[in-house]
Parts: structure tokens; sequence; C-alpha cells
């Protein structure tokens, strides 16, 4: 793992991702250079359909009746990357899922509503071809808090919500005042609050950045289906999701934590991490459920 680990800094060094995230205003035009939206996948069955103004990738080998709804993250400006697309192949030829990868409006150009109203639509649509029983949300980093914002708002207007949900570090709390973090960011090898609270300010309206859309720990999870929650200690955000596993746990959610030590944000799904491909396994375990 430490061959690994190191070949994952040094990657990281040399495409200065810290760096990005260490300015304010954060780059999201040099971001945007790692972006893929139209990917080449062999050996799977790809239809592509427009749902509002975002675009959905159904990856599967053949139609299946479980649907794994992907929301990638990209701190709201970016995305879907290469590791995005790696991982919703993984799913999709590792699992009896078909996978949609839910290309979603980016902010500056959008904000938090007009995003969330692009997924509610989209999830419409899946109700439309799936039953609700067979519907997993998966998402990570800002995908992570996009569908619990998505099952808050379900709950709220007494609809239909998925049968779980997988959360791989989730970025709760856009607000980051957090005392904790703090003492991460310098551990931290990919993010830093000032990038980060960036970013998601260009998301919010008006700048409210405690509106529960955007910081969704803000809101409620009474009645939240089954819970998969993953946490990196080098993780900047992995403070706020230890509280919102409390939060959970509290309001009697069945929720599972999985936590590794030494691991950066949204290890699972980076490349060079052998115990990220072990994790990835344990996603893909939940899946098959």
């Amino acid at each position: 793992m430490r061959l690994t680990y190191h070949l994952f800094l040094l990657v990281l060094k040399l495409k200065g991702i810290k760096k990005v995230f260490s300015k304010s205003p954060i780059d999201f035009v040099k971001l945007r250079k790692e972006d893929i939206h139209v990917p080449k996948i062999k050996g799977l069955d790809q239809y592509r359909f427009q749902v509002s103004i975002s675009m959905v990738t159904q990856l599967a080998i053949r139609q299946n009746s479980t649907l794994v709804l992907y929301c990638h993250g990209g701190a709201f400006v970016s995305g879907p990357a290469k590791h995005h697309w790696k991982a919703v192949e993984r799913i999709a030829k590792n699992t009896s899922a078909t996978v949609w990868m839910v290309d979603y409006p980016k902010a500056p150009e959008n904000k938090i509503d007009k995003i969330l109203e692009n997924l509610f639509d989209v999830y419409s649509k899946a109700l439309e071809e799936f039953a609700t029983g067979d519907i997993i949300m998966i998402g990570d980093s800002v995908g992570g808090a996009l569908i619990v914002s998505l099952t808050q708002m379900l709950i709220k207007m007494a609809l239909r919500i998925p049968e779980k949900l997988i959360l791989i570090s989730p970025v709760v709390d856009a607000t980051l005042t957090n005392p904790a973090i703090a003492e991460i960011d310098s551990k931290d090898p990919m993010l830093s609050k000032a990038g980060v609270l960036s970013a998601k300010k260009m998301c919010s309206l008006n700048g409210d950045l405690n509106d529960p859309r955007i910081s969704p720990i803000k809101g409620e999870t009474k009645g939240f289906p089954p819970t998969h929650l993953f946490v990196a200690q080098n993780d900047i955000t992995a403070p706020d999701q230890t509280l919102f596993l409390a939060k959970m746990k509290k309001d009697k959610v069945d929720v599972k934590f999985y936590y590794e030590n030494k691991m950066p944000h949204i290890w699972p799904i980076l490349p060079f991490l052998g115990q990220g491909k072990k994790d990835f396994d344990t996603i893909l375990k939940i899946i098959n459920e």
C-alpha cells in the first residue's frame, strides 16, 4: 500500500490538485480540463439521453431490473472525470445492475436549485422505468451531498425513495466551519478549505451556505433508507461526515459506517490505491446484496 499511495501522491502533485483547491476563487476552468462528457468504454451497452439539461449515460452488460444512479463529485463546478467513469464501468461490469451516470449542470453557471431540480427530474425518469425497491443512489464528494439533499426533498414531498444510499466522502456541510477541519487541512493531499469553500459559494443562492439544499446536514434524515457512509481520515470533509453519522443514528436510520485511516477524500474510486480497490469491492457487494 505504501508504494501505491506514494505513486498516488506524486500524481496529485504533478497535477497540482491541492494547489488548485488552496486558492479562492477556485480555478474551475482548470478543473474542467479533466472532464470527460462522452466516455470510451468497451464491453458495455451504452445509451445517452437528456433529461432537462442533464445528460445521462446508461451503461449495462444487458438491461437489468436494478438501477444504480450515480451522482459524481467535482466541487459542483466540474466533472465527471476519468475516475468517475472508471467507477461506473466497474459497477456495470461487476454487478447485476444498469448504471446511470448523471452529468448534471455545474456552477457557477448554475446554482444549487437548478442542479437539484435536474436530479429530481432524472430520478422521476428512473421511476418510470424501475421500481423504487430496485433503485440505488451512489454519490461521491458533492455528488454524495446531492443525493442526500434529493432524498430529503423526496421525503418532504412524500414521494417514493430509493432502496439504499451509498455515500463516498459526501460534503454535507458547505459552511466548513467545523474547527477540526483546520487540523486536517495540512494532511489532506487533495482538498483545502479555501478552494472548497469558494466552490460552494459559487453554487449557493445569495451566498447562503446554511441552505439545507447545499448543506444537507442542516436538513432532516428521518425516514432515510438504509445508508452506507464511507469516510477517510485525511479528508477535510471527514469531521462533518462524523457529525452526519451521529445525526442519522439519532434519527434511527439504518446506517453502516466505513472508516479508513490515512486515506484521502473519495479514496475508493481513485487510481493506484490498493485500499481503495478493496473498499470499492465492498461497494460492489452492497449493490449485489
